[in-house]
This record gives structure tokens, sequence and C-alpha cells, in this order.
């Protein structure tokens, strides 16, 4: 694996070689004094340059070293990304290193310079940048929300956990595991977050994913938290959604009261009960005479058009559908 000396003189040599390049900028965790020190960590470079065209239409790759497998996300079909003022090469290479390189117009400079505070000038051929000051991640700590975000916040968490509950009652572990994990559980990861930047006067990172959340939770949170965490088995999503209801409860009355917002509880109550008593309840019930054939009666009720053969399907999708 090439050092990180020989990967920072490999950098620096190609954008003094190209005439384009005008200045060379340092972002992410190796700009930030803070973050522990591995071999593991990205390059986060922003080559700025006097004219983005030839750096989208071809391909600069290749001066770095042997690729294992890049991405461009300035033009992408599968997400439909399209970046016009930019080209963005996500390169890892077959040494293990890895480079994020974003080719930019050097004429917005501004945004890779001071809208991320985790940022260091290693090249600047014209002396045209401004003078940064020391880097530091405070525009990467946990932001105090305002009572409406913060109800909003409980509100999406009381809102999905139903979701993931009816999901298993249908048999639909895969609908479950992703929506506890996509909804569900990044409003607890919100909420644990704000208490924790609550008792830290708000000058905490909580990293990707609330990878950091660890050093700053109280004794035995951390560990809760992980525990909301499952195999894809119907009893083990079930029990990992009770155990982040009640997590997703205690946090909110702690972060409520560090933050000075009211807080009585009663939303909480209510659905973990309609989770465990009522949802159950109404999967047992029978299916009433008169859904049988619903869609074809509102169809001749309102005069739409005719059911395509195999329409029949669609009364088995209704049942399915959340």
């Amino acid at each position: 694996m090439r050092g990180e000396e020989e990967m920072y003189r490999l950098i620096l040599a190609t954008a003094r070689q190209d005439p384009l390049v005008r200045a060379v900028i340092l972002n992410g965790s190796r700009a930030n004094p803070n973050a522990a020190l591995d071999p593991l960590r990205d390059f986060d470079i922003v080559y700025l340059v006097t004219d983005v065209a030839p750096y989208k239409e071809g391909d600069i790759s290749s001066r770095f070293g042997e690729i294992l497998v890049m991405e461009r996300t300035d033009e992408s079909e599968l997400y439909g990304d399209h970046l016009p003022d930019c080209a963005v090469y996500l390169m890892q290479f077959s040494d293990g290193n890895r480079i994020d390189l974003t080719v930019a117009r050097l004429e917005d400079y501004e945004g890779y310079c001071f809208d991320d505070r985790l940022s260091i000038v290693l090249l600047d051929k014209d002396k045209a940048l401004p003078p940064l000051l020391p880097p530091q991640d405070s525009t990467h700590w946990v932001k105090q929300p305002s009572r409406r975000i913060f109800e909003e916040c409980r509100t999406e968490f009381w809102w999905t956990a139903p979701y993931v509950s009816k999901a298993l009652l249908r048999g639909q572990l895969s609908y479950a595991q992703n929506h506890l994990e996509t909804c569900t559980r990044a409003m607890l990861r919100l909420m644990l977050g704000w208490l924790a930047g609550a008792e830290h006067g708000f000058q905490i990172s909580a990293g990707k994913y609330g990878d950091e959340l660890e050093k700053y939770l109280p004794p035995g949170w951390w560990e809760r938290y992980l525990s909301t965490y499952s195999p894809c088995l119907r009893r083990e999503v079930e029990e990992a959604l009770f155990r982040a209801c009640g997590l997703f409860q205690e946090a909110t009355q702690a972060a409520a009261k560090e933050l000075g917002f009211p807080y009585d509880g009663l939303l909480d109550q209510q659905v973990i009960i309609f989770l465990r008593e009522v949802y159950p309840k109404i999967s047992q019930l029978p299916w009433a005479e008169s859904w049988d054939g619903e869609i074809e009666r509102q169809i001749s009720l309102f005069g739409g058009p005719p059911l395509p053969k195999g329409g029949g399907n669609l009364e088995t999708n209704g049942k399915d559908g959340l």
C-alpha cells in the first residue's frame, strides 16, 4: 500500500503538471485534527480548475494508480445526477488507498473553502485564494433543533413505527427491516444526537450515522441503541422495534428537559399500546364480505374503465400494500 506521503506527493505532482489546475484543497477526515488516525481514511481532494469540460468529457483516473473500482457521481443515470459545473471521481485503488476527487471551477472556490471548516489549502499556484481559518469540525456539530423540528422528529418516529409492525404482521420482513432502518431508527438517531448535543453545548459531532455518539450518551445507552439492529427474522425485528420505541421515549424525555421543551409522553405511550395490542388484533380480523369485489364495485358505481384481464390481482395487492 502506498503511504500517506507518497499519496500526497502524487496528488500535488499531478496538479502541478496540469496547467488547468490552479489550486488544491483537502477536505474531510484528513483535515480534521480531532479525527482518529488510521490508514483507511479517504483522501478528499478538490482540484480548482479554469475549465471543467476536459475532466467531465475525459478520464484522468489513470494518473493516480491502478483502479479497483471507480464511480463518477457528477453524471449518473442510476441516481439521475447531473452536475454541470464539476466532475467527481470516486476512486478505490487496488492497493487500498482511496481518493474522492472533485474537479470544480476556480470561481466556485468559496463553497469548497468556507462551507466546510474542515478545509486546508494544499496548493495555490496563483495565490488567489483567501487565507482560511485553522480547520475544525464545527460545521459538522449537532445542530440545536427548534421546538417544531423536535416535534416533527417525534411525529415521524411514531408515524413510521406502525409501518414496521404492520409489515411484520403481513410477513413482509424485508420491508419491515428496511423501514425500521431508514425511517424509524433514523429519527431515534436524530433524537439521541440532540440529547448528546444538548448535554455538551452543541459542540460535538455525532459522526456518520451516529458512530461518534457512544462517547456522549449516558452509560448503557449506546448498547441499547445497537440492540435495535437485528437479523431479518420476525420475532427479532419486532423485539428490536420495541427496544427502539423504549429508547426513543426515554431519549425524548431527557432531550426535552435539556432543551426546555414541554413533554407529556402521551403520544409515546399511546403508540406503544397500539403496536402491542391493537394492530395484532386488527390483523386477525376476518375480511368483511363487502371487501370482496371492492374494486369492481367502485368502478361500476363511478364509471371507471373495466379491470384488465387478471385484474383480480389488484385485490391481492390491496391486502399486501402498505
